[in-house]
């Protein structure tokens, strides 16, 4: 019951978000997979960066709370369809799941542009995202050189489905397999896209297998899960990917080794600027890939790296 009125508030605010802009304003809804991380924040920020360069158009930012909330990305979807919006920018929680939606959103004539991650169909307009089967390859480089080639290590993944993390994952696993033989990759278990859940799977490993020399996590929730699993641990080695305040500050103190970092906002801006192209009669590039940044202890404070893991979001948020 709980879970339905849920759904029911989510089906009513976002129904309300999308008849409450300006009327003679074009109507771009973004729809993340959620809406805690500070990474889907970095996205809007980078959203309303594009808004305001395009007098005219509305970014109308509706997500479900939890990132294994199909269920409510669907509602939210269909809302968005069933209003006849102009555009709908969408990261798909499940790349099969969502599918259905996203080509009745272009049998309606309603532009989708796919961020973040895939989905299993060629009817969306653009598709901006990292590339994350890169972002697994940096991190298992990055691996195998701070642990010389040799050692134990365990994975903190995501969730099934999700696409983006598991080419991250896929991509970290082959080349740690093909480049790296020494290191063997013991154990690997899901966070489900949750802080808690990634601190629990996290601690049941290092708990299995005491002599892990290393631990790769592909996202913030499953990357926060291991810091906190690691703080009063030592001589394991996190590779960890996105960022946030609480995953630099890890970085600064040593607990965490590296981080592979997106650009969120950037994805937020490109999705946006390729939705408004689109509107005005353009042809946006099809996929249109961001590369993914190591981000070390070293180089943490250049001017280039703080412009991706610390966007001020405020200005465009507050």
């Amino acid at each position: 019951m709980r879970n339905r009125f849920g759904i029911a508030l989510l089906l009513c605010a976002s129904v309300c978000a999308l008849s409450c802009n300006r009327s003679s304003d074009k109507r771009i809804v973004f729809i993340p997979k959620g809406r805690a991380h500070v990474f889907w924040q970095s996205v809007h920020a980078g959203a309303i960066a594009a808004m305001r360069e395009n007098a005219g158009y509305t970014v109308i930012w509706n997500g479900p709370a939890s990132e294994t909330d199909y269920e409510g990305q669907i509602k939210i979807m269909d809302a968005a369809i069933n209003q006849h919006v102009d555009a709908i920018c969408l990261a798909p929680i499940d790349k099969k799941i969502l599918v259905t939606l996203v080509e009745h959103a272009a049998a309606a004539g309603i532009p989708v542009i796919i961020f973040d991650s895939p989905v299993d169909t060629q009817t969306f307009t653009a598709q901006v995202a990292t590339d994350n089967a890169e972002g697994g390859r940096v991190a298992a480089k990055r691996m195998g050189e701070i642990l010389n080639g040799s050692g134990k290590i365990a994975e903190v993944a995501v969730q099934p489905g999700s696409a983006s993390t598991m080419a991250r994952e896929q991509g970290f696993e082959e080349r740690l397999a093909a480049d790296f033989p020494g290191i063997k990759l013991v154990d690997k278990q899901y966070g489900m896209a949750d802080f808690a859940q990634s601190l629990k799977v996290a601690e049941n490993m290092l708990t299995a297998a005491p002599d892990l020399t290393g631990m790769f996590a592909s996202n913030e929730s499953s990357t926060v899960g291991a810091v906190r699993a690691l703080k009063d641990r030592k001589g394991v080695k996190l590779v960890g990917f996105d960022s946030s305040p609480q995953l630099l500050e890890a970085l600064k103190s040593g607990t965490v080794d590296s981080l592979i970092a997106q650009d969120p906002f950037q994805m937020g801006y490109k999705s946006m600027k390729a939705a408004v192209e689109k509107l005005k009669g353009g042809s946006p590039e099809k996929i249109q890939n961001i590369p993914p940044t190591l981000v070390t202890h070293e180089n943490m404070d250049m001017p280039d790296i703080q412009a991706k893991i610390n966007p001020n979001l405020d200005k465009y948020l507050k």
